[in-house]
């Protein structure tokens, strides 16, 4: 039997539900996704987002990263260990893709704005992904890699500057059909 593959397009809600009282990276998203629902309702309504804002703040102390509550952050995504993450308020985080420690989503490499994730992305602890790149579906980011150049649907990027190691532009999933 291989292995199953992880929708890029289909957001699984459960990667991010807390399993635990202490849990504080599903805690950190949460309250992203809770502070961006009161944003969303508009009026009055919005005004109440405030509560959301002490507790978001308390969970990026306590997990030690950055990552702003205007990020646009689809469904499913992975964060095991947040420490050091930093992601500028207009990268786009594709569902079901996982982050490691240390990563930066930044501004400031060739290409102005900021990164843009497809689905299914992995990306290795110590990451540096800079400048308006897109990241196709499926990709993997090896640790410590500089990603500075658009990398293709499948591909695993390596290195400093991050070259393509290995692509499969094939990567499909019943789910992403």
């Amino acid at each position: 039997m291989g292995k199953q593959m992880i929708s890029a397009t289909v957001p699984d809600w459960r990667r991010e539900a807390p399993d635990r009282f202490w849990d504080p990276p599903r805690r950190l998203l949460r309250v992203i996704r809770r502070w961006q629902s009161w944003r969303d309702r508009g009026g009055i309504w919005n005004r109440l987002r405030v509560i959301w804002t002490f507790e978001y703040r308390f969970w990026s102390i306590v997990t030690g990263s950055e990552i702003p509550l205007e990020t646009k952050i689809d469904g499913g995504l992975l964060i095991p260990h947040p420490n050091g993450i930093v992601a500028h308020a207009f990268s786009v985080i594709g569902p079901n893709c996982l982050i490691f420690q240390q990563v930066t989503l930044g501004v400031g490499g060739k290409k102005p704005g900021a990164p843009v994730l497809g689905g299914h992305v992995d990306v290795g602890a110590g990451a540096k992904i800079l400048g308006g790149v897109t990241i196709g579906d499926h990709a993997r980011i090896g640790a410590n890699a500089v990603v500075l150049d658009d990398v293709p649907a499948g591909a695993t990027a390596v290195g400093i500057p991050a070259r393509i190691l290995f692509s499969d532009a094939h990567v499909t999933t019943p789910q992403d059909s």
